[in-house]
C-alpha cells in the first residue's frame, strides 16, 4: 500500500511540474480598455475564438463574431453579451471556404461598421471531413480566405491606425513544406490532411511576414499568434465517436482550455509596445524564432503572388465571385472584374 501511495504520489508530482512548466499558459497581462474599438474574430463561436471574443467584450470592445454557423454564431452572441454585460457583440456570417462570403462579409461590415481596430484570424480547420472539393480546402480556410478578408479590410484598418491583424499560427508550421506546384490540389486522408494542416500554418507565418513589409509605415501591425496545445473542436469534431470517448479525457489532462489558448492571440491584440515586432511569431506571449523555412523572404514573397492568384486578385483587379454571397464551397463560381489594386499597401 505504501508503494502504491508512493508511487501515486510521484506521478501526481510529476504531472503538477509537466503541468504548471509545458501546459498551464502564460497569462495576457495588458490592462488596456478597448471602449470605442472595434473587433472582428472569425470563428468566434466556440473554442478559442469564444474566449478571445469574451475577453475583448468585457474591455468594451464592439465585437463581430465571424462565423459560418449562424445557429452557432448567435448562440456564442448570447454567451457572451450574458457573461461580459456588453451588448455590443453581434454575428456576421463568413465561410471562408468560399470567395463569395468573404466578399459578401467584407461588403456588409464595410457598409454597417465606420471602423475596425482589430482583425483577428482565428478560424481554422485541420480536416476536410466529408466534404469533397476541388481545391486544397485546409489551405482556402486557413490562409487563402483569411489573405482575401485582409485584404478586403485592410483600407478600415489603415483609416483606424494604430490597428492589428493577428494571424492564428501553429508550431505545426515547422513541419509544413510548401510545393507550390501543388499548393491547391484536393486533400484526400489523414495523412495528406496533416501535411496540408502544417503547410497551411506555414503559409500563416510567411504571411505575416509579408504582410509587416507591405504595411509598413502605415500604422497597422500584424502578428502570428500560436496558442499552445489546446482541448479545442479543431481535431476531435472529425473522429469517431469511440476515439472520441477515448480521446477527450487525456486531451483534458495535457491539454490547455481554451481560455489559456486564448492569451497569446489576447497579447498580439492588446500588449503596448510590440509595435516594433510587426510581422513576428509569439507563443506563450513571447517572440519565439520560427523554423529556417518560415524566415525565407523570398518563399514569403513568392506565397503572396501565388495566393493572389487563389484570392482572384491580379494587378489588373479583383475578381468578384458572381454568384449570390454565402453560398458555400463552391470552386467553380464565375467571376466578373471590379477594378482595386491588388497590393496591400495601396
Amino acid at each position: 500500500m505504501d508503494g502504491l501511495l508512493l508511487g501515486a504520489g510521484m506521478l501526481l508530482g510529476s504531472y503538477v511540474l509537466i503541468y504548471y512548466n509545458f501546459i498551464k499558459a502564460v497569462p495576457c497581462m495588458s490592462p488596456i480598455s478597448l471602449k470605442g474599438k472595434t473587433v472582428v474574430v472569425t470563428g468566434g463561436n466556440t473554442g478559442i475564438g469564444k474566449m478571445t471574443a469574451l475577453e475583448l467584450a468585457q474591455r468594451g470592445a464592439r465585437v463581430v463574431l465571424a462565423c459560418r454557423s449562424k445557429e452557432k454564431g448567435e448562440a456564442a452572441v448570447y454567451d457572451i453579451r450574458k457573461e461580459s454585460g456588453n451588448n455590443e457583440v453581434i454575428f456576421m456570417m463568413l465561410d471562408l471556404s468560399s470567395l463569395a462570403s468573404v466578399h459578401s462579409f467584407a461588403t456588409a461590415f464595410l457598409s454597417s461598421e465606420p471602423r475596425l481596430d482589430l482583425l483577428i484570424h482565428n478560424a481554422g480547420i485541420s480536416s476536410c471531413g466529408k466534404a469533397k472539393e476541388a481545391f486544397n480546402l485546409i489551405l482556402r480556410v486557413n490562409h487563402v480566405g483569411p489573405f482575401l478578408l485582409t485584404h478586403l479590410l485592410l483600407p478600415r484598418l489603415k483609416a483606424n491606425a494604430p490597428s492589428r491583424v493577428v494571424v492564428m499560427a501553429s508550431a505545426a508550421h515547422r513541419r509544413g513544406r510548401l510545393d507550390f506546384s501543388r499548393l491547391d490540389r484536393p486533400v484526400c486522408g489523414w495523412q495528406q490532411e496533416l501535411r496540408a494542416y502544417a503547410d497551411s500554418k506555414l503559409a500563416n507565418v510567411l504571411f505575416t511576414r509579408e504582410l509587416a513589409t507591405q504595411l509598413e509605415g502605415t500604422g497597422v501591425t500584424c502578428y502570428a499568434a500560436h496558442p499552445g496545445p489546446v482541448n479545442s473542436e479543431l481535431f476531435l469534431r472529425h473522429v469517431p465517436a469511440w476515439l472520441h470517448l477515448l480521446l477527450s479525457p487525456l486531451a483534458w489532462l495535457v491539454l490547455r482550455t481554451p481560455r489559456g489558448g486564448a492569451q497569446t492571440p489576447l497579447h498580439c491584440a492588446l500588449q503596448e509596445g510590440i509595435e516594433p515586432l510587426s510581422g513576428r511569431y509569439f507563443a506563450n506571449c513571447h517572440v519565439e524564432e520560427v523554423a529556417t523555412s518560415a524566415r525565407d523572404d523570398r518563399t514569403a514573397r513568392r506565397l503572396w503572388e501565388a495566393s493572389e492568384k487563389l484570392a482572384r486578385l491580379t494587378k489588373e483587379g479583383t475578381q468578384n465571385t458572381s454568384p449570390q454571397p454565402g453560398s458555400p464551397r463552391r470552386p467553380s463560381a464565375q467571376v466578373t472584374t471590379d477594378p482595386a489594386l491588388s497590393r496591400f499597401q495601396n
